[in-house]
């Protein structure tokens, strides 16, 4: 049986209690960034997205399904869950933020250089990351 890489890939069972309520939050507040990042070009949408889909398939199925079937949203977060593909569009904004923030704390801040430093290899092993990612599914895929 072929799972369907829009729900939840990790099937886990809905958490309970107060934790079903912060990852509710979560969800909320990452979306609401997300569709944000959509419209500001300084803020990526696709990783807040990615984690309010994470935070709704554990607190809820009705707002899972709601993100996972947006016709803008929904692709974006299929095309993560089951290939773990990462737009170039977004692999160049990223970048360049990253990019842009450590300028930024390389010339303007009061940041000690260890610090910096450190900051920066950081920025690039998750530069590393999302340029070994794919950038389009499988061309022998569905979807």
């Amino acid at each position: 049986m072929e799972t369907d890489p829009v729900k939840n890939s990790d099937a886990q069972a809905m958490v309970k209690g107060p934790l079903r309520y912060v990852l509710l939050g979560i969800g909320f507040i990452t979306t609401g960034l997300g569709i944000a990042g959509f419209i500001l070009p300084v803020l990526p949408g696709v990783p807040f997205l990615l984690i309010a889909a994470w935070a709704f398939s554990r607190s809820s199925e009705r707002f899972e399904t709601w993100l996972t079937t947006h016709p803008q949203f929904g692709p974006i977060i299929k095309d993560w869950r089951a290939y773990q593909v990462i737009p170039p569009r977004a692999k160049i904004i990223a970048t360049t933020m990253m990019g842009l923030s450590l300028l930024y704390l390389i010339f303007v801040s009061s940041l000690d250089r260890p610090i910096v430093a450190t900051i920066g290899l950081i920025l690039l092993l998750v530069s590393i990351y999302i340029w070994t990612r794919p950038s389009h599914r499988p061309k022998n895929s569905k979807g």
